[in-house]
């Protein structure tokens, strides 16, 4: 084996040292995973062939698949609900330019996420980090020179659970693309927490909870696990335009 294909190589032969010392088994199915490549994803072949990033027919403002709308979807064509006319003018304004969301937060993709958010299990994560950078190209025309930036954890949530699953994958990415720089630039002020909430609720908690702390690019795709309404993505594209962001799109692993 050549010198380059060893050292290629070498992360696969390492995931699977480990998945022999400490089986973990395919975060979907539970079967015994055998190979580098499936100890180094969590999940086996079938599986993973069961996520392909399919990027069309989307609604071109919230990025859900249409079903039978053209170029923009029910929702997005007609976004007023009866419980905006009660809240503030900022918590309706939409900031976010466009947005992509990947699977439907169903069924295996459910279980896909909570293990790699609530168990843990870290290998899952090599497996988004490249979901996320496949559905890129989806943005990547409409942008010069953009950069990646992730949802900031809820305060104090690294001291209760010991680490934040978005940057870890922004960790992922930054070694797996650098040709998209990845900007930390956010942080989340102390408010309730988004699940506890409605869709009216979400939306106001979240008002100048958000912060961006230092100037940020011009170009950014903001990058989130799940998007359930929309407030969490709209007030961080909100505080990033409001420091001087002129296109800001979204983009999600998974929606409810």
């Amino acid at each position: 084996m050549k010198r380059m294909d060893i050292i290629r190589n070498a992360p696969h032969v390492a995931a699977l040292a480990r998945e022999c010392l400490f089986p973990a088994g395919c975060a979907i199915c539970k079967k015994t995973l055998i190979t580098g490549e499936d100890a180094w994803y969590g999940l086996c072949a079938d599986c993973r062939r069961t996520f392909p990033v399919e990027l069309e027919n989307r609604c071109l403002i919230c990025g859900k698949p249409l079903v039978s709308e053209n170029g923009l979807c029910m929702q997005c064509r007609e976004p007023s609900r009866d419980s905006h006319t009660e809240m503030p003018e900022e918590a309706r304004r939409r900031n976010f330019d466009r947005l992509l969301l990947i699977f439907p937060y169903t069924g295996t993709c459910r279980t896909l996420l909570s293990a790699y958010k609530f168990e843990k299990n870290k290998a899952v994560g090599n497996f988004l980090a490249e979901k996320l950078l496949e559905a890129l190209r989806f943005f990547l025309e409409d942008f010069t020179d953009p950069a990646l930036t992730p949802v900031p954890a809820r305060h104090g949530k690294i001291k209760r659970e010991g680490w934040d699953q978005m940057e870890h994958l922004a960790r992922l990415i930054e070694k797996k693309n650098g040709a998209t720089p990845v900007c930390r630039c956010l942080k989340r002020l102390p408010s309730q927490t988004q699940k506890t909430l409605g869709y009216k609720e979400r939306a106001v908690n979240l008002l100048h909870r958000i912060q961006c702390f230092r100037t940020p690019p011009s170009e950014i795709i903001l990058f989130d696990d799940v998007h359930t309404t929309g407030a969490t993505m709209n007030a961080c594209a909100g505080a990033l335009k409001q420091a001087g962001a002129k296109k800001v799109y979204g983009l999600c692993l998974f929606h409810a």
